[in-house]
């Protein structure tokens, strides 16, 4: 028998120190080039989207990912492209961490309708106040004295 899985993750994670730096034109060029990493270590990516300090991904990846080392190369590699491109005035990085949320294929349409509406999500809320609400929605402890490293 063969392994059958279907594993489908919301990933969320902002530019270092919320810094407003994913302007719409890096946006066009950007997302596409994180779903040329997320393809290169064949996970599928059903959708991208954010604002200016943040990204929210959901994707479907195999197995044998390894959530961090797959993290730290869309992470790693795009910040290197826009800072190697010079696609932005100025030095280019994301935070360290980053939430990462399993998905039911049921709930899957939800998720990708909240992703496709961020901009007009967040001419309410803030990152800080949306992260939060998903770490508390998904029942993760977390210290907010270590929230924004």
């Amino acid at each position: 028998m063969g392994t059958y899985a279907n594993l489908i993750f919301h990933i969320v994670f902002g530019t270092k120190n919320r810094v407003p730096m994913i302007t719409p034109k890096l946006e066009t060029e950007l997302y596409p080039y994180i779903g040329g990493i997320t393809r290169e270590e064949d996970g599928i990516m059903l959708s991208i989207n954010g604002t200016e300090d943040h990204v929210h991904i959901v994707a479907k990846l195999k197995p044998r990912h390894s959530i961090p080392e797959i993290l730290k190369r869309i992470k790693g590699n795009s910040s290197k492209w826009i800072n190697d491109n010079k696609k932005i005035g100025g030095r280019f990085s994301w935070q360290i961490g980053y939430g990462i949320f399993s998905v039911s294929e049921s709930q899957l349409p939800s998720v990708l309708g909240y992703v496709a509406n961020q901009k007009k999500h967040h001419q309410k809320k803030t990152f800080e106040e949306e992260f939060i609400q998903l770490l508390e929605k998904h029942g993760i402890e977390y210290d907010p004295k270590y929230l924004w490293e």
